[in-house]
């Protein structure tokens, strides 16, 4: 095999000419079924092209005792310590990349140390444990495996939700049954859609280029020029500077996660910590130097291409800096009344609601005892989130169908006939392909085996069988639109919001309903997203795509059952686990994410959306969103037909700029001013000023600081926090924005707040 090489053409663009593996050969017409990729061939994605290599070997071993093995041990451990940190005031999110680097020395080790013995040798049915060297295909399909447990499923947010904030009765078996058939529906959804989201070039899914580099990383050898570093010898530098680092932020000075320095310039100033606190306020001037607190919303700055970076910074700036300043100091909803930033539910005198009271015997909304206690207020950055919410729905919609409607329908017609691919499609052709009846058939059953349990476990799960259909269709409506965004800008516009929305329309009082349906809309349509975006990795590596269907299901129902288990337990054995009031102001376990997702059952399901939203609600006139939303990218597309020839018009994409801040809350303002700021350097400076040094380390880099942000989080955990180790100074206080939640009304009255 040759060494990895990079050559420089005279435009200094670098052209990948490696083999994907060592003693790999390239696929001819003798060896293949694929057609032949022309030797220069490469994708039209220029990101892609410098990173995934285009060329395979068929006859290397992929489905292995060792990927078996090492697949299933990092999809339970990944879904574990998701599981276990996802209830932290600052969630760790260990992703994949960790599981794709630790498995590396044991695979190598197994490799050198299992008999290589052919069992029933001579036989249809001989097999070894160890067919040769630990090779670069076994380690992608292991990370698939692994990546499984890497995401939280959405759906243990209604078991936290209905065990610990309303206090009622879900049966673990039932849990487990709605976790599963929300996780596995999505393959139904991917299956359709694939040939729509994976074959096409243009559906360049930006994050799987950090596993791509990293891969290659790990697996090839590079001749090292003088003056400079293999990228296996960078990883391993930054690896060890992320671990080392971490010791910081992690342990000995918190406050780094949030740096709100106008804050310590002003402390009893309420107005001076609104607008400067990163974690309870606008957060201008708050920086972070945590790659947890920077990486665990938004994703890694260094995968996100720049106009999608921009459009993230515009979107974020419109609705922090403008929309919810001028709507906060001309007092618009009260909002004077409430903190300018938070999760919680209000009052009218600015105290916290007791939702308890609202809910009678039956789980179900008590008209009279709301009326008793009064209406429900949100504080106005919280009532604007849902506003940006609304519009981007309905930007995504009209978004895909102005600028992609044309190639959806050619795709669609063309969708049985051959068509032109790009060289990594022609390589797949050698491989057999998933049929389309396997997705079909986990589609049926997931469907009956769901209305079952609505059925039969209705006092639990309180859903109706015509509620689920609707949310399966809702799900197939957006899943192509909401594809189609991410994976060209690599974010990922979220269907919660209007799932609840008509919930709450149509069966309103009832939160658990809300909840379920919600998940089972919006949730199928995100793993679908997921196994399509694996999908693409395979695509990328030339994984058979049967071996990766196999291990993509297998991965989905282990790691479902491992992350309900440590939620059951978690929730069994740790004090008053996201009760904030109850806990200490160090403790960790807020439980941030189940907050925002407990008060949205309060609002869309037990209240329902007409007494908050609708003709009877105080906050009806956010729907004009929707209306906003759908403008927008109309009015995109007139400009760019406008001005044709300022091609930086078609880089504006509306649901990233509207959907900036769809994850605030939970996510603070500092999560965003440090993601902008790395993903600026990145994805502008880097990439345009010092291309070549991006092309060859950008995505290694990324990938180190994941892994060593992981090792030492849970080394931190087992060896500190589980022992009660704990240090008590200034450094280890939150931001020092104390005031920052207080409120700047006459007369309201808030303990530790000082009285207007």
């Amino acid at each position: 095999m040759k060494n990895f090489e990079e050559q420089e053409d005279d435009n200094n663009e670098i052209r990948l000419t490696t083999p994907l593996l060592q003693n790999t050969t390239r696929i001819d017409a003798s060896t293949s079924h694929a057609p032949s990729p022309a030797r220069d061939e490469n994708s039209p994605i220029e990101q892609v092209a410098l990173t995934v290599p285009v060329t395979d070997d068929p006859n290397i071993p992929v489905v292995t005792f060792r990927m078996w093995t090492l697949g299933t041990l990092a999809c339970i451990l990944l879904s574990f310590l998701n599981q276990f940190f996802w209830y932290r005031r600052e969630p760790l999110s260990i992703t994949a990349i960790s599981a794709q680097i630790a498995v590396v020395p044991l695979g190598h080790l197994m490799a050198a140390t299992i008999t290589n013995r052919v069992f029933f040798s001579g036989k249809k049915y001989q097999f070894t444990l160890n067919p040769g060297p630990f090779n670069m295909k076994e380690h992608v399909l292991i990370t698939i495996f692994a990546n499984s447990g890497a995401g939280n499923p959405y759906a243990i947010h209604i078991v936290s939700a209905v065990k610990i904030f309303y206090g009622k009765t879900l049966t673990f078996w039932v849990s487990l049954i709605v976790v599963v058939t929300t996780q596995v529906l999505g393959f139904g959804w991917a299956g359709i859609f694939r040939r729509y989201l994976v074959e096409p070039a243009a559906m360049w899914w930006p994050q799987n280029l950090v596993q791509v580099s990293l891969f290659r990383a790990l697996h090839e050898k590079e001749v090292r020029t003088k003056g400079s570093l293999t990228r296996n010898e960078f990883f391993l530098i930054a690896f060890i500077c992320s671990f080392t680092y971490y010791v910081l932020p992690g342990y000995l000075f918190p406050m780094l996660t949030s740096l709100s320095w106008i804050c310590w310039m002003f402390p009893k100033s309420v107005l001076a910590q609104q607008i400067g606190s990163g974690l309870h306020g606008l957060g201008v001037g708050a920086i972070g130097f945590d790659w947890s607190s920077i990486s665990s919303y938004l994703g890694s700055p260094l995968a996100s291409p720049w106009f999608a970076t921009a459009n993230i910074a515009v979107g974020y700036g419109l609705v922090t800096y403008v929309i919810t300043p001028l709507a906060y100091w001309f007092n618009v909803y009260e909002a004077k009344r409430f903190p300018i930033f938070s999760d919680d539910l209000f009052t009218a005198t600015g105290q916290s609601y007791n939702t308890s009271a609202i809910v009678d015997s039956n789980f179900h909304f008590d008209s009279d005892a709301y009326e008793k206690e009064g209406e429900i207020y949100l504080s106005i950055f919280f009532a604007m989130s849902y506003g940006v919410s609304f519009a981007c729905l309905t930007a995504t919609v009209v978004h895909v169908f102005v600028f992609h409607g044309r190639e959806l329908w050619r795709l669609s017609k063309s969708a049985f006939q051959e068509k032109k691919m790009d060289v990594h499609s022609k390589l797949m052709r050698q491989y057999k392909q998933v049929p389309e009846w396997w997705f079909t058939c986990i589609l049926v059953i997931n469907i009956l085996a769901t209305l079952f349990v609505c059925e039969y476990y209705k006092s639990q799960l309180q859903l109706p069988w015509w509620a689920f259909l609707l949310a399966c269709a809702l799900a197939f409506f957006f899943t192509l639109p909401i594809g189609v965004i991410t994976a060209t800008t690599n974010q990922m516009p979220t269907l919660n919001v209007i799932t609840e929305y008509i919930i709450g329309y149509l069966y309103p009082g009832y939160p658990v309903a809300n909840m379920c349906f919600k998940v089972y809309g919006h949730i199928s349509v995100k793993q679908g997203i997921a196994f399509l975006q694996d999908f693409k990795l395979g695509h990328y590596m030339k994984i058979p795509p049967r071996s990766m269907f196999m291990a993509q299901v297998c991965g989905t129902l282990v790691s479902a059952l491992v992350h309900l288990g440590t939620s059951w337990w978690l929730m069994d054995t740790v004090p008053n686990i996201c009760e904030r009031a109850l806990l200490s102001p160090s403790s960790p376990w807020t439980c941030p994410s189940d907050h925002v997702f407990y008060d949205a059952s309060v609002i869309w399901g037990l209240i329902g959306p007409r007494r908050i939203f609708g003709d009877l609600g105080y906050y009806n006139s956010i729907n004009w969103f929707f209306l906003a939303g759908a403008l927008a990218p109309i009015l995109v597309w007139l400009l760019h037909k406008a001005f044709p020839s300022q091609n930086w018009i078609t880089l504006i994409t509306t649901p990233v700029l509207l959907g900036a801040t769809i994850n605030m809350p939970p996510a603070t303002s500092v999560n965003y001013n440090s993601w902008i700021i790395i993903a600026f350097l990145s994805g502008f400076v880097a990439y345009r000023y010092h291309h070549n040094w991006w092309a060859r380390h950008n995505y290694v880099l990324s990938g180190a600081l994941d892994a060593g942000l992981a090792f030492m989080g849970v080394l931190l955990y087992v060896s500190l926090d589980m022992e009660g180790v704990s240090l008590d100074w200034w450094g280890s206080k939150s931001d020092g924005c104390t005031l920052a939640s207080c409120p700047t009304a006459a007369g309201i009255v808030v303990d530790g707040c000082p009285i207007i």
